[in-house]
């Protein structure tokens, strides 16, 4: 099938301009101007973009789709959470494969393949979480980039579980650079939590918002140049996830001042939340102090003065991408596992559906450009987790990822209009003004004006390139 996107505004993270998007074998083909279109042939499928932008799909480089914690699992799999990505206007997704203490990476890398194969609705890769590296398994890192699975994602937090030590931390970042690979870190001060986490629950704390207030901004901060200081030391590149904080952000651009490569990701939770969210309602409303749980995430929400020091992150170019570490759970059966005890809530919230919706937002208020919400949404993590030029732009010969945009179509983030299998809406009631009329993942239309058109299982693990930014 040919396919022919008229009439639209091509956007991508450095250009703007009128042009026909021409689609066929999976690829984009052409892109030719309006006034040629005869000369280019004929289609079989015509979209009307007039009015509307067209953009490369989304790449969420931080989701945790059927993962365990805390004694359940997230409660999207790679079928409904893929599907609700889709909808959302993403077309690839880089998800998590936990290695188990005392086990391979291998056997890690094989159980999420398991989790994937025969779900994923849109293409997909996978980071490496290495809980255990011990020096005689340091050599299996290699054999894992050959796989295509290019980063390894790292702890300094949740002790006993995920948390290694720095020693540990510096031989894998040592290894990484040797190979190619690129260093994610969780850059938290895991330990002095843990005692902020058992003082609390000892006077009486159990409410939501204690997991923000036992988990302090220092810990960021600290974290976050601790981080920075060992990939200084092995030389290598690093990559801090899910940034939430002033101070942790001003490490990072106290880094690339300096020219080291050090980069960064936030999420909207962190960009639209506050720990305000965690306080709850007020006695007598619904849950009360307990409707909190819905928005424990880690790191946590932050006071709202933070997110104008994110926004100019994002603008400065000292952030560079935004993800979702979309990681959903229940509010019955799974949040409520941690009633009387904030410190058994699983952690983590719904996001990989409303991502673009909300940026948009920031499009309209201008504080991004049309240009950085395609570069943090979709181009930026292409370049930096080996899927570019494949994925990641609008330009001849790349995977006919792509997103058609009406910058005007009012939609409701309400749990009632979205995919996703959390029985909360993060954003209950708000409505946005920008959402995706066409979807498609290498020149399949898959969503159309809200409807999925396509089958679970149709989406390609993606071997990934090694870091080369």
């Amino acid at each position: 099938m040919r396919t022919l996107i008229k009439n639209g505004t091509v956007v991508t993270a450095s250009d703007t301009f009128v042009a026909d998007v021409w689609i066929e074998g999976g690829r984009i083909v052409a892109l030719t101007h309006p006034a040629g279109r005869e000369r280019a042939g004929s289609p079989t499928r015509e979209i009307d973009a007039t009015g509307q932008y067209i953009i490369p799909g989304g790449i969420d480089a931080h989701t945790h789709l059927d993962m365990p914690f805390g004694g359940t699992n997230s409660v999207d799999d790679f079928e409904s959470g893929t599907v609700a990505a889709a909808h959302g206007g993403t077309t690839t997704i880089i998800d998590f494969a936990i290695q188990k203490k005392g086990g391979t990476l291998t056997e890690a890398l094989d159980t999420w393949h398991a989790k994937a194969e025969g779900k994923a609705a849109i293409d997909y890769g996978f980071h490496m979480i290495a809980t255990d590296v011990p020096p005689n398994q340091l050599e299996e890192m290699a054999k894992i980039v050959r796989e295509g699975v290019t980063s390894f994602k790292l702890f300094m937090a949740y002790p006993g579980v995920l948390l290694l030590d720095d020693q540990s931390i510096f031989r894998a970042m040592l290894r990484a650079g040797e190979i190619g690979a690129l260093i994610c870190m969780h850059a938290e001060h895991g330990l002095p939590i843990d005692v902020l986490v058992q003082r609390a629950l000892a006077e009486g704390h159990t409410a939501p918002v204690w997991h923000a207030l036992s988990r302090p901004e220092v810990a960021e901060a600290t974290g976050t140049e601790r981080a920075i200081a060992l990939a200084e030391m092995a030389k290598v590149p690093v990559y801090i996830v899910h940034l939430s904080a002033q101070r942790a952000l001003e490490r990072v651009m106290e880094a690339r001042d300096r020219g080291l490569p050090a980069y960064a990701e936030t999420c909207p939770q962190y960009l639209f939340c506050s720990e305000d969210d965690l306080r709850g309602k007020p006695e007598g409303e619904g849950e009360g102090e307990f409707e909190g749980a819905k928005f424990v995430c880690t790191p946590p929400l932050r006071p709202k003065h933070h997110q104008e020091h994110l926004w100019r992150g994002l603008r400065n170019h000292d952030l560079q991408v935004v993800s979702t570490d979309h990681c959903p759970f229940c509010m019955k059966g799974q949040k409520e596992l941690g009633r009387g005890d904030f410190s058994k809530i699983p952690n983590g919230m719904p996001g990989i559906e409303t991502r673009l919706h909300l940026l948009w937002e920031a499009v309209r208020e201008r504080k991004i450009s049309m240009n950085r919400f395609v570069e943090i949404t979709s181009t930026a993590p292409a370049k930096i987790f080996g899927l570019y030029p494949r994925k990641g732009n609008i330009c001849i010969g790349a995977d006919a990822d792509v997103v058609v945009w009406d910058p005007e179509k009012r939609f409701e983030l309400s749990h009632k209009n979205l995919h996703m299998r959390a029985d909360y809406a993060a954003f209950e009631g708000k409505t946005v003004i920008g959402a995706p009329s066409h979807v498609f993942s290498r020149g399949e239309l898959i969503v159309e004006h809200d409807k999925f058109l396509s089958r679970p299982g149709r989406g390609h693990f993606l071997r990934r390139g090694t870091f080369s930014l």
